[in-house]
Parts: C-alpha cells; structure tokens; sequence
C-alpha cells in the first residue's frame, strides 16, 4: 500500500518539487495550494485548497486528506513567504504576518495532523527552515526569525514526540533556485530608508545568487531522505556549501560569523 504524505505549499518551488518527486517514487502526494488547483493523476499528486493563515481552512483540508487518504503517514511543513526590509523600517503589521504563514501556519498545520499521527503510532514529520535560522540575513531579520523559531520548534518536537514512534526532522535549505524571490515583499523599506544603499547592495547579491543556486530537487531528495531513513537526522542541511553555516557557528565566535555574513552581502 502506497505511503500518505501531506506537503503544504506545494504549488511550487521546493514544496512542487518535493511533491513531483515522492509522487515518483511511489508515495500517494496531498499537495496544499491557496487555490484550486486540478489533481495532477498521472504524477499521482492530489490538491487540497488550505491557507496556513486560516484556522478554519486548515482544519477542513486536513479533514479532506484523511478521509481520502484513510490516515497520513508523513507531514512535510514548507509552506512560507518572505519579507525585505530594515528592522527599523519593516511595520510591526508585516512582521506579523511573517510569523502568521512561517511559523503559526506550520503550527495550525501540525496541531491539526499530529492526533492523527499520534493514534497511529508512527509517522514523520518534517519542518523546511533555513540556513537564515542559524545565519539570519541582513534586511530579512523577520524572515530569518521565523526560521530560527522553526528550528526551535523542530527540536521541541522531536522530543516531545519520541514516546509515540513519531520522529521529526529539520530540513534547512541555503540558496535554492526557486521562485521565493518573486513572491518577496521587497517594499517593506521605503525608498527614502536611511538604509537605502544597504538595501540595495543586500538586495543585488540576492538576485544575483538565486539563479546560481541549487534546484529545488536537492531539498527534495533531502525531504525524501529524512521520510525513508531507519533512523532519520535531526537536521539535514542542502545546498552549495551549507556544511559551511553550521562548522562556523560551532568554531567560530559569533562576532566573527556576523562580520562573515556581512562581507557575503557587501555591507
């Protein structure tokens, strides 16, 4: 019998990938979109309309999944957004909803599938953060807060869940060639910001580094590796030389890494 999976924000980016890609390797896919979107059968993916933001929306896609899927085997947590700006700049209404789709959207998510998961006796979770979580990005402070929460979670639940054989996995993506930078919020500093030439510099090294990146398919063979492992990690890191973030925050002292994060973005 075909393995369950839940991916929310799967209609594109990593969380299509990772759909596509499980789907090909024999996993029954539920693919969550704000809008309708029709099934894809041949790949075997089946869409549920769910806002992460909406209490009410989630808890009807996810009853949707599980009265079609009979119960869930995995939940694959990706759905997120981004905001560009200053910390000064950036209104405490935006900060907000960067927390309301990164961090309180994945747990509306999980508050409404780990019962099911929990009755079973087994399962896997899995978070996408990022890298930001553990190096934040200059001008995309909320962003990367909303990842470090994320990665906090992700501890949290990986022990709190081990007594019910669910186990939960970390999966922090660097620069990923996606379309995350077309759906940015890159106006959340005005054009008169007293940090106008920073932001400029910051925002010219990102779109000059996402093309260059890595496909989404890496982080969808990393998701796929934290569902299928006997024993999975508690972290997967993908991308080009992210084994550096993790080395220079465990050796090196944090002045020195924030001075590294600095000259990365010209600042």
């Amino acid at each position: 019998m075909k393995r369950s999976v839940l991916i929310t924000g799967a209609s594109s980016g990593i969380g299509e990938a990772t759909a596509r890609h499980l789907a090909a390797q024999g996993w029954r896919v539920f693919g969550t979109s704000r809008h309708a979107r029709p099934d894809s059968p041949d790949e075997g993916i089946h869409f549920v309309v769910m806002d992460v933001c909406d209490e009410a929306s989630v808890q009807a896609g996810v009853a949707q999944v599980l009265e079609a899927s009979g119960g869930l085997d995995a939940v694959v947590c990706n759905a997120g957004m981004g905001i560009f700006g200053a910390v000064e700049d950036v209104t405490i209404e935006n900060a907000k909803a960067q927390f309301e789709t990164n961090f309180f959207g994945v747990l509306r998510v999980l508050r409404a599938t780990l019962p099911s998961l929990r009755e079973r006796g087994s399962g896997r979770v899995v978070l996408v953060g990022s890298l930001a979580g553990r190096a934040p990005i200059p001008f995309q402070a909320h962003y990367s807060a909303s990842k470090a929460a994320i990665d906090a979670l992700a501890g949290s639940l990986t022990n709190e869940l081990a007594s019910f054989g669910i186990q939960t996995s970390l999966v922090e993506p660097g620069d990923i060639n996606t379309p995350f930078n077309d759906a940015m919020s890159w106006t959340s500093s005005a054009a008169d910001s007293a940090y106008r030439e920073e932001l400029g510099q910051t925002e010219a090294k990102i779109r000059e580094s996402l093309p260059k990146a890595p496909p989404a398919e890496d982080v969808a063979r990393a998701i796929e590796r934290a569902l299928n492992a006997r024993s999975p990690r508690a972290r997967y890191t993908v991308g080009d030389s992210a084994w550096l973030v993790p080395l220079a925050r465990r050796l090196l002292p944090d002045r020195i890494s924030l001075m590294l994060v600095r000259k990365h973005f010209n600042l």
